[in-house]
């Protein structure tokens, strides 16, 4: 046996969490008139999303660029929320969307589109069943309960594009999570926690719902997108209060999401408010 450098032990110390194999990925995921132009992996960096976001604005990456870390130090979630977990423990990626046939205005779309690529590729490859907690989280069940096994973050990029970052807790095992409504596929009993085929299964997905969305000029209901995230949102149905800046607070059942990706919260008096992701500081189950 060739002796391996000591330089590769921190790569390999953890024989349940093997790198990524960059080359197959590229292979499996770049075609021809197909989305994914650039899959790059990288071993560590403090944000996909930060470095994506730098790359489009130096003119590096153009559309479909794919940048996965094995491992991120500064990884964040919405409103600046720290996101940390082992290296090689999940799967932390970023790619870059350039919607130009789609307005503005309903670009919103984009993470809860993304969440639904997620939802649908994981339960495909992972064969674990999995739920959207809006606006920007994927749920699995352990032992019967509800956790946060991932996260989305979308974040502008320049003028015509969006960075899309995506966590997913995949091996995580109990004593490293970092708090217990955390969890992973591992722990909800996925099939496979092969992180090549997993993550190639949610870049198609995506590719495939953003191709959807796309052609639809971005119209949620055209593409089926809205009937398909309220379908696989847990959140709907439920009493809920959401936090908003200003000390304020909506409490009332969520009972749809709109045609602008906003939750409507029906309260006691009546009234159906719909709140944005942007305007939601916590949105928590109205007894918590």
């Amino acid at each position: 046996m060739t002796p391996r450098d000591a330089s590769d032990d921190s790569r390999w110390s953890d024989l349940d969490r093997p790198p990524l194999n960059a080359a197959a990925l590229r292979r499996g995921l770049v075609q021809e008139g197909g989305l994914w132009r650039e899959v790059e992996v990288v071993q560590s960096t403090g944000s996909t999303n930060s470095d994506l976001v730098a790359l489009a604005g130096a003119g590096k990456a153009g559309e479909g660029h794919v940048l996965v870390a094995e491992e991120q130090t500064s990884g964040r979630g919405r409103l600046d929320r720290r996101w940390t977990a082992p290296a090689r423990s999940g799967l932390f990626f970023s790619v870059l969307l350039k919607p130009a046939e789609v307005p503005v205005a309903r670009w919103g779309w984009l993470p809860l589109l993304t969440g639904v690529a997620v939802a649908t590729g994981l339960s495909r490859s992972a064969g674990v069943d999995t739920a959207l907690k809006w606006p920007n989280d994927l749920l699995v069940s352990i032992g019967g309960e509800e956790r946060k096994a991932g996260g989305i973050l979308a974040e502008r990029a320049g003028d015509d594009g969006v960075v899309i970052g995506v966590g997913i807790n995949v091996t995580l095992r109990e004593g490293e999570l970092p708090v217990p409504q955390a969890g992973s596929l591992a722990l909800a009993g996925a099939v496979s926690t092969d992180r090549d085929p997993l993550l190639r299964a949610m870049l198609r997905s995506l590719e495939e719902w953003y191709g959807r969305w796309r052609d639809a000029g971005g119209d949620p209901s055209v593409s089926g997108l809205q009937e398909t995230y309220a379908a696989g949102c847990a959140t709907l149905g439920r009493t809920v209060r959401a936090e908003l800046p200003g000390d304020r607070s909506i409490t009332g059942e969520a009972v749809a999401v709109d045609g602008d990706g906003r939750l409507v919260i029906a309260t006691e008096d009546g009234v159906q408010e719909p709140v944005g992701a942007g305007d939601v500081v916590h949105l928590r189950p109205a007894q918590g």
